[in-house]
């Protein structure tokens, strides 16, 4: 018996934001299908309009399952990973393993093919950065969705990814972010 896909189904019940209140919680499921949507639209903008060569449909799938590990360590608040290097870095290894936790989990003839996917660190740079930057993109429609309903909790937040975004300088990023980011802003009804 393999548990790999019941323990990554669970991730469901991760919220991320943990030490902000939320108007709309978010779980890391949620957040996972977010950032994988935004990465193959990332690297199909950078490939149609900037010289790119990038399976974006590769890119999907591993942005599906960067935060996998997440589901055996909880989602970390940024203000404690990032407290001090040594905390972030013994948080790396905490992830590394749980990762290697996860990849035991599938049958042996399926572990290779899920490690290119689990273990992100070992991506290429460049796809490495796309993905953060689709991992940035989600969380700045989610402080975009909060602020916008008066929780001024995510304000800091924003500021903060806002400057993160603008520090990757793809162009990818900032086609993205003029050309599908305003709708975000609109009810249901205004996308009509």
């Amino acid at each position: 018996m393999h548990h790999f896909f019941a323990y990554v189904s669970k991730l469901k019940y991760i919220l991320r934001w943990g030490l902000k209140r939320n108007v709309e919680n978010e779980n890391v499921k949620e957040h996972s299908f977010d950032v994988a949507t935004i990465a193959h639209a990332l690297a199909l903008i950078r490939n149609r309009l900037y010289g790119g060569d990038l399976d974006a449909n590769a890119i999907a799938v591993i942005a599906l399952y960067h935060d996998a590990s997440e589901v055996l360590t909880g989602d970390l608040p940024g203000p404690i990973k990032y407290f001090n290097p040594s905390i972030a870095e013994a948080y790396k290894e905490v992830e590394k393993a749980a990762k290697s936790k996860l990849l035991t989990m599938l049958p042996e003839e399926l572990q290779a093919d899920y490690a290119g996917l689990i273990n992100d660190h070992e991506l290429p740079a460049e796809t490495r950065k796309l993905l953060k930057a689709a991992d940035v993109l989600s969380a700045y429609i989610k402080c975009i969705h909060e602020v916008d309903s008066n929780n001024h909790e995510f304000q800091v937040a924003k500021q903060r990814v806002e400057g993160l975004l603008a520090s990757y300088d793809l162009p990818e990023v900032g086609y993205f972010m003029e050309k599908f980011l305003p709708s975000y802003r609109l009810t249901l009804d205004e996308l009509g």
